[in-house]
């Protein structure tokens, strides 16, 4: 969904920070199925990835344990016995190969050359899934909770905060920061807008440790004369993206968080989580990280 387009075929919006609302639901838009099966697999959660490649492993001996017992010819394994004959499958499969059992017929032969043959694109389209997989830089950008709205240099201001979890370097961040709502066209229909909120400080040469994204509202501000009523009947949602280069991957990196109306607090202040202990070293209590406070 971009922004200006109608909605038409969606009955809500999906939450554009990735929890806490229902997923939208699609009229007459077809799914992939196997044509994205790659995308599937890369960003499904990890236990589930190895339930999936164990399935597919033992679903393939499976299928070649039933042709062995249908042909037979195997040495070692009794016809039709298809236990046997599925654990002469797996060490056919994984090129092991005990000698307890072996193919003594021309059929047998053949079934053997062809499971070989697709164990080989079996191991190396495992292999590149989990390596792609562990390999993949990710973010461990932590965002506070919540987002207030507090006094700051004479103008009421949005403020949340970041902090880097990985404690490397994150070079050239830069943040921005979206409001996404509800409005109306002239000829009355519904659209939904995404408009940019600046922000004091939208780039940092090195993000370390934590970052207070803050956000004026002003005459020029999205937020300028809206309620925490005003924006619920809008439908409207911050949408922050951060992103940078990681020092450690050498890799472009990102992470995102969205607050929602109830999520943002006027008329309170992020608690302080920074000190200075008593041999004058600064120290960061991150207990405290998402902690606000009434003003």
């Amino acid at each position: 969904m971009a922004d200006g387009s109608p909605n038409q075929l969606q009955t809500q919006y999906p939450r554009m920070g990735g929890a806490g609302m229902p997923p939208a639901r699609y009229i007459g838009h077809a799914k992939d199925g196997w044509k994205d099966a790659y995308h599937f697999l890369l960003t499904m959660p990890l236990g589930a990835f190895f339930a999936v490649m164990a399935g597919g492993y033992i679903a393939v001996n499976l299928l070649f344990a039933v042709i062995y017992a249908v042909v037979g010819g195997v040495a070692g394994v009794r016809p039709g016995d298809l236990l046997g004959a599925f654990f002469f499958s797996a060490e056919t499969f994984s090129t092991v190969g005990f000698g307890q059992a072996a193919p003594h017929s021309l059929a047998a032969h053949i079934v053997v050359t062809l499971e070989s043959f697709f164990g080989f694109f079996n191991l190396a389209i495992a292999t590149g899934l989990l390596f792609a997989r562990i390999s993949r830089p990710t973010a461990r950008v932590m965002f506070s909770d919540r987002a207030v709205v507090t006094t700051h240099d004479g103008y009421p201001t949005l403020m949340f905060r970041a902090a880097n979890r990985r404690r490397n370097r994150i070079v050239e961040a830069e943040v921005t920061v979206s409001l996404a709502r509800d409005g109306v066209t002239l000829e009355g229909q519904t659209m939904r807008r995404f408009e940019n909120m600046s922000t004091i400080r939208a780039r940092s040469p090195v993000f370390v440790l934590t970052w207070q994204v803050m956000h004026r509202i002003d005459e020029t501000s999205p937020l300028y004369g809206e309620t925490t009523e005003s924006l619920l009947a809008r439908r409207a949602e911050i949408i922050v993206i951060l992103k940078g280069l990681d020092e450690t991957f050498a890799q472009t990196i990102h992470a995102r968080a969205s607050y929602t109306p109830e999520e943002v607090v006027w008329g309170a202040r992020l608690t302080d989580i920074f000190s200075r202990g008593t041999d004058g070293r600064p120290v960061i209590d991150y207990t405290h990280f998402h902690d606000i406070e009434i003003t």
